[in-house]
C-alpha cells in the first residue's frame, strides 16, 4: 500500500531479537496509523490486566500514512502502552524528527516487549535493527543523549532522561526538543532499560497520486496561513496567547484549581512572553504555523513553554516569575518529565502543606521557590521528589486530600479550569487517557478559545464533545498535528465575533446538540468530500490509494476511541471512574458560582456514543467492525 513503509517490527529486549509483525491492509484501512492502529495492536496483544512495568507490557511506536509526505504539520508520530500513572492504555504524540526517520529507515512502527539485562538502545538503518550498549549514556540529559547516540544529521532519535530511568510515573520520551510527555511512557522505556531508539535510512515516500497530493497540499497550506487562528494567533503568540482569554473566561487553573482567575496573569501571558522573552518562532518539520517559541535559558536558545506549562507552573502555583517558568520548562525537557503532571503535583503538595497534611515546605506564591532544584530531586526520586514522582493520585492515597487531587483516572488535568468550561469538564471525565484536554475533545476551543459558545451551559456539550473527539482521533491517526483542526472552524465567525449573525449562531449552537448527536450515528454513510474545508480524507486518498471520505475518516476516530475504551475495561476500568474531583463538581468557583454539572452531560454522552452505562454495546462493536 502506498504511503506506508509496509513493515512493522516486533522487538524482544529480553532475547535481543526482532521479527516482522504482520498488519493487514484491512487494519490499515480501518485504523490508518498512529494511536488508533497502535490501540488495535495493543488490544490484540494485551489480553488481560497487566502492570505497566511488567516486561510483557508492549511499547508501540507508530507513524501514520501522512508521516514523511510533507503534508502540513505531518512530522507527528505516536507512542502507546499501558500507563504507569493510570494503569490504563495511553498514547502520547510527538513532533520531533524521529517518526520521519523511522519511516525512511523502512518501518511504519515498532512493538517493543521484554526487558534488557543492561541499559541498551536500538539502532535502525535501512531495515536492519541492532542493539547497542547504552551504559555510557545512562544518566545523561535528553539533549546530550541525542547528540551522543545520533551524531548524523539525517538520523532521528527518541530518548529518555533521568526521570524515565528512575521510573518517574510521568516521565516522557524526547525527540529533538519535542516530548511525548504525558502518562509516563518514558518510565516504561526506563523499566525495560531502554535509553532510546535511533533511526536512519534512505527510503523514499511513495504516493498513489503525487500530483493530486501536491495540488491539494498547496491549497491546504494557503488556508492554514490565511486562517485567523493558524495564520495569525498561533504564529504571533503560540499557545501562550490563550492565557489572557482563559483568565477572562474563568478557565485559568489557579492555586491548585481553587479558582479560574489569577491576578498576575499578565506576567505569565503570551503577550509578555513575546514582548520580553521571545527570540524567534520555531516549528516542527513541515509546519507552516510555526507556533513554537524560542527563548533564553542560561544563555542558551531553547524551546519556550506552551500554555499548559505557563499555567501549571505559573498561576497554579501562584508563581508570576516568567523566567522561572522558562527555566523549569527547559529542565523538565532535559530530565524527560511532563510539565503538566509535575506542575499539578507541586500544586497539590503545596495545598497538602497548607492544610497540615504533609509538611514539605512548599508554599503557594513563594518567591524563593526553586523549581529547577525540585525537578532534579523529582527526576532522581530524592527527598520530597520521591513523592512528587508518584503524581497526585498516589500522593492523595498516602497523605489525604483526594477531593482536591486534580486528576481523572490518575492523569492530572491540563491547564483549563473546567468550572469555566462545562464541555471541557465532561471531556476530562470521559477521556480514555485520563484528564486529557485533547483526548477529551478540547471543547474549551468552542467555549471561548476560538468560538464563543456559552461556556457555562451544559446544553449540547455531550454531542459536540463526541464530534470533536472523533475528529481529533482521526486526525492523529492520519498523522498531522491537531492544531491543523483549528482551520476547520469558520474563519468569519472567529474574525467577526461581535457581528449580530455570529453572536446569534453562537447562542443557537448548543441547541443543535441533539441534531449533531443523531448525525453522529449516520456519518459513516457520508460518502462525500470537501477538501478545502476538511482536507484530511482526500490527502490520505492521494497518499495511499484508499478511497477515503469524510464519513469514513470520522469513523476511524470513533473506532479508535471505542477500541481504547474496550481495552481500558479489560485493564480494569470501572465506568464510575468517569468523574472529576469534588473540588470541581461540588465547590463553587469564585466569580461564577459554577460547578461542573457532570451527570446529565455524561448520561447524554453515553447515549450518543452507544455505550450502555459506559460500556460499548455489541451492536456498536459490530457496526464499527472492531
Amino acid at each position: 500500500m502506498k504511503g506506508y513503509a509496509n513493515r512493522i517490527a516486533r522487538i524482544d529486549l529480553s532475547s535481543l531479537t526482532y521479527e516482522d509483525y504482520p498488519v493487514s491492509d484491512q487494519y490499515r484501512e480501518l485504523y490508518l496509523g498512529g494511536k488508533t492502529l497502535a490501540a488495535r495492536i495493543l488490544y490484540d496483544i494485551v489480553t488481560e490486566k497487566i502492570d505497566a512495568f511488567d516486561p510483557r507490557n508492549p511499547i508501540v511506536v507508530m507513524t501514520s500514512p501522512l508521516t514523511g509526505s510533507m503534508a502540513p504539520c505531518s512530522s507527528r508520530f505516536d507512542v502507546s502502552t499501558v500507563s504507569p500513572l493510570t494503569g490504563l492504555c495511553t498514547s502520547s504524540n510527538c513532533g520531533g524528527n524521529f517518526g520521519m526517520a523511522l519511516k525512511r529507515a523502512g518501518f511504519d512502527g515498532l512493538i517493543i516487549v521484554g526487558k534488557a539485562e543492561k541499559p541498551i538502545y536500538i539502532k535502525i538503518n535501512d531495515g536492519v535493527i541492532e542493539f547497542a550498549d547504552a551504559s555510557p549514556f545512562w544518566g545523561t540529559l535528553t539533549s546530550e543523549a541525542q547528540k551522543q547516540m545520533s551524531p548524523k544529521k539525517t538520523s532521528g532519535a527518541f530518548v529518555i532522561g533521568p526521570a524515565g530511568e528512575n521510573l518517574v510515573r510521568y516521565a516522557g520520551v524526547v525527540s529533538q526538543e519535542r516530548t511525548a510527555g504525558r502518562n509516563g511512557v518514558g518510565a516504561v522505556f526506563g523499566s525495560k532499560l531502554l535509553k532510546g531508539i535511533v533511526a536512519d535510512g534512505t527510503g523514499k515516500y511513495e504516493f498513489a497520486d503525487q500530483e493530486g497530493f501536491k495540488a491539494l497540499n498547496k491549497i491546504w497550506v494557503e488556508n492554514l496561513r490565511k486562517h485567523p487562528l493558524t495564520g495569525k494567533q498561533l504564529p504571533t503568540y503560540g499557545t501562550a496567547g490563550l492565557v489572557s482569554t482563559m483568565n477572562f473566561k474563568h478557565q485559568l487553573a489557579t492555586k491548585n484549581y481553587k479558582s479560574g482567575q489569577y491576578e498576575d496573569f499578565e506576567k505569565i501571558s503570551g503577550e509578555t512572553l513575546r514582548e520580553k522573552y521571545l527570540i524567534k518562532n520555531k516549528g516542527c518539520l513541515t509546519c507552516p504555523i510555526q507556533c513554537g517559541r524560542v527563548v533564553t535559558v542560561e544563555e542558551k536558545e531553547v524551546k519556550g513553554p506552551e500554555v499548559e506549562t505557563l499555567v501549571l507552573l505559573g498561576s497554579n502555583l501562584l508563581n508570576n516569575d516568567m523566567q522561572k517558568i522558562l527555566d523549569a520548562n527547559y529542565y523538565c525537557d532535559e530530565y524527560g518529565m511532563d510539565t503538566i503532571t509535575f506542575g499539578s503535583s507541586v500544586g497539590f503538595a503545596m495545598e497538602l502543606n497548607e492544610k497540615g497534611l504533609w509538611n514539605n515546605g512548599l508554599r503557594f506564591g513563594d518567591p524563593d521557590l526553586d523549581l529547577v532544584a525540585l525537578i532534579k530531586a523529582t527526576a532522581a526520586r530524592e527527598g520530597i521528589g520521591a513523592e512528587l514522582a508518584e503524581g497526585t493520585r498516589r500522593m492523595s492515597e498516602k497523605f489525604g486530600g483526594k477531593e482536591y487531587a486534580i486528576n481523572v483516572k490518575g492523569l492530572e488535568l491540563a491547564a483549563y479550569e473546567p468550572r469555566g468550561a462545562q464541555g471541557m469538564g465532561l471531556g476530562y471525565a470521559v477521556a480514555n487517557r485520563g484528564g486529557c484536554h485533547l483526548n477529551g475533545g478540547y471543547m474549551v476551543v468552542m467555549e471561548g478559545l476560538g468560538f464563543n459558545v456559552d461556556n457555562l451551559t451544559t446544553k449540547g456539550k455531550a454531542a459536540f464533545s463526541i464530534f470533536f473527539q472523533d475528529l481529533m482521533e482521526a486526525i492523529s491517526a492520519g498523522g498531522t498535528c491537531l492544531f491543523t483542526s483549528y482551520a476547520v472552524l469558520p474563519a468569519f465567525m472567529i474574525a467577526n465575533p461581535n457581528k449580530f449573525i455570529v453572536r446569534l449562531i453562537y447562542k443557537m449552537l448548543p441547541y443543535f446538540g441533539g441534531i449533531v448527536g443523531l448525525a453522529h450515528r449516520f456519518i459513516g454513510i457520508a460518502d462525500i468530500n470537501a477538501p478545502k474545508l476538511l482536507p484530511y480524507p482526500k490527502m490520505i486518498s492521494y497518499a495511499t490509494g484508499m478511497k477515503y471520505t469524510i464519513g469514513k475518516f470520522i469513523r476511524v476516530g470513533e473506532r479508535g476511541y471505542t477500541l481504547e475504551r474496550l481495552l481500558n475495561l479489560r485493564l480494569g476500568l470501572n465506568p464510575d471512574q468517569d468523574t472529576l474531583p469534588k473540588r470541581l463538581t461540588e465547590e463553587k468557583q469564585p466569580g461564577t458560582g459554577s460547578v461542573v454539572r457532570l451527570n446529565r452531560m455524561k448520561k447524554a454522552f453515553y447515549f450518543y456514543r452507544g455505550w450502555k452505562d459506559g460500556v460499548p454495546t455489541g451492536s456498536l462493536i459490530r457496526r464499527l467492525r472492531i
